[in-house]
């Protein structure tokens, strides 16, 4: 069953963060934190993924370190105007509190591999995906 769930993770989280087109939410008077984030996420993720179906939680610690500082980046894109959510823009805060929340949960799932938790890492890495699902649907066209 654990195996199953694993597979169905792998491809669904896959499907979901394939990067927009990098039109989308970009006004091109510069780079895109957003985008950036997510390409770093992508990377981070397969890693990430891997991992945790093998029980190897420094591995998980390590596709992580990718990702530290890209919260502050996009946040800052946001007030910037660098930033642009392709879908319900009027709901910026809504993507802010979202995305910190998301953060915590990856601090969460790094500090779960630094104990090689199995068990903390799965059920983090599931939230996280559900994470991804969620915005995804909520802000990308």
């Amino acid at each position: 069953m654990k195996k199953r769930w694993i597979i169905v993770l792998c491809i669904t989280f896959f499907g979901m963060l394939l990067p927009v087109p990098s039109s989308a939410g970009h006004d091109h008077s510069g780079p895109n934190p957003l985008m950036e984030e997510m390409l770093l996420l992508d990377t981070a993720f397969r890693e990430v993924v891997s991992a945790v179906a093998l029980g190897d939680g420094e591995r998980v610690h390590k596709a992580l370190h990718s990702m530290h500082g890209t919260m502050e980046k996009t946040h800052k894109g946001v007030h910037a105007g660098s930033v642009v959510i392709p879908k319900n823009a009027h709901r910026i805060n809504e993507f802010v509190a979202m995305d910190k929340e998301f953060h915590q949960t990856l601090e969460k799932l790094a500090e779960g591999a630094h104990r090689n938790d199995r068990k903390e890492m799965l059920s983090l890495t599931k939230r996280l995906l559900d994470g991804c699902v969620q915005c995804h649907q909520t802000f990308r066209k």
